[in-house]
C-alpha cells in the first residue's frame, strides 16, 4: 500500500511542483525558440529570458549587451581565473570570446536562431588582455550565406583601442534544423 508522501498509484507517478515548473519552463523556452528570430533569441538570452546554452559564457564573463540583425556586442570583464602564468588572459580565452562573437553575429541573421559551427578562425592578438578590466567585443556577419557565413569580431578596451581581432567562416549546425 502506498504510504504518505508516495506519489505513485494506478496511473503512475505525478510530477512534483519542481518538475511541473521545469516542464512549463521548457515549453516556454521552446515557444521562444520557435517564434523568435535569431537576433531576438540572442537578445532574450542577454536579458535572461532564455537560458544560455552552456555555462562557459558565465565562466569567461561574457554578457550580451546589444544585438541587431548581423551584429552582436558583448561586454567582457575577464577574471583572474582566465590568466596564464604571466598574469595576462590566456590567448585561448581571447579566441573563445571572439569565436562566440562571430558565431552569434551569424546566428543573429536567421529567421530563427541556429547555432553555428566554426569552420575556420583566424585571430590577431594586438595587445594583452588584463583581468578585471572591461572590454567591448563586437561581432559582425559580413556574408550571411545559407551554408557558409563569414564574420569578423574585434575586442576593444575602454579607450577604444584594438586589443584583438578575428575573421571566421562558420556554418549553421544542421542538428538544430527545424
Amino acid at each position: 500500500m502506498a504510504g504518505h508522501g508516495d506519489r505513485s498509484g494506478a496511473w503512475g507517478s505525478f510530477p512534483t511542483t519542481t518538475e511541473r515548473e521545469c516542464l512549463v519552463s521548457v515549453e516556454s523556452e521552446l515557444d521562444l525558440w520557435n517564434t523568435l528570430s535569431g537576433a531576438e533569441l540572442i537578445k532574450a538570452m542577454g536579458e535572461g529570458r532564455f537560458p544560455q546554452f552552456t555555462p562557459i559564457n558565465e565562466h569567461i564573463g561574457q554578457v550580451v549587451s546589444e544585438v541587431e540583425h548581423g551584429r552582436v556586442r558583448l561586454a567582457w570583464s575577464p577574471e583572474d581565473k582566465l590568466c596564464n602564468p604571466g598574469g595576462i588572459v590566456h590567448g585561448g580565452y581571447i579566441a573563445m570570446i571572439l569565436d562566440n562573437a562571430v558565431c552569434l553575429a551569424a546566428s543573429s541573421t536567421g529567421e530563427h536562431f541556429m547555432p553555428m559551427l566554426t569552420l575556420s578562425l583566424n585571430v590577431d592578438y594586438v595587445r594583452p588582455v588584463q583581468a578585471g578590466r572591461p572590454y567591448d567585443v563586437e561581432g559582425v556577419c559580413v556574408h550571411p550565406g545559407r551554408t557558409r557565413m563569414l564574420s569578423t569580431a574585434t575586442i576593444t578596451d575602454a579607450g577604444g583601442r584594438l586589443i584583438a581581432q578575428a575573421t571566421a567562416s562558420v556554418t549553421p549546425n544542421q542538428a538544430f534544423a527545424r
